[in-house]
């Protein structure tokens, strides 16, 4: 295994994120046109402001590409420790790092189409529990 194995999973979150900003484009601009919303006179808006005009399916994409936003970066950066740690290519990092990143990707899916709560809770809990796994592997390795 490449003493960089782990930068696989990250590049494929990251590709994945990028993935979700297209479809959230390519959704919610439509629906700001047939809202009647003109984005060139908006001015201090928030997301909520959304939410109120634009149908929920639109803002799905948003709201994921946002989570996108939020817990990955400590993966992001737990994956970069261990790289630099020289543990980018210890199996059980490799494959939890896979198993965040494919749970994470399930979970855009989920939230993007039908956007029920429980399998949507029950993948951020996996993958919380990935992310747990590589903390703890990263400790073993760091300390």
């Amino acid at each position: 295994m490449a003493k960089t194995a782990l930068l696989q999973p990250i590049v494929t979150l990251i590709a994945w994120t990028l993935v979700m900003l297209g479809w959230m484009l390519i959704t919610r601009l439509p629906a700001l046109r047939k809202a009647g919303i003109s984005m060139g006179s908006l001015v201090g808006s928030k997301a909520a402001d959304a939410d109120r005009s634009l149908p929920a399916a639109a803002q799905w994409k948003a709201h994921n590409y946002n989570h996108l936003m939020e817990q990955p970066t400590l993966f992001y950066a737990i994956c970069g420790a261990l790289v630099l740690a020289g543990a980018g290519n210890h199996v059980g990092s490799v494959a939890l790092a896979w198993g965040y990143t494919l749970i994470r990707i399930a979970h855009s899916l989920v939230q993007a189409t039908v956007n029920k709560v429980k399998p949507r809770f029950i993948l951020f809990l996996l993958s919380s529990a990935c992310l747990i796994g590589l903390t703890l592997i990263a400790m073993m390795q760091i300390f």
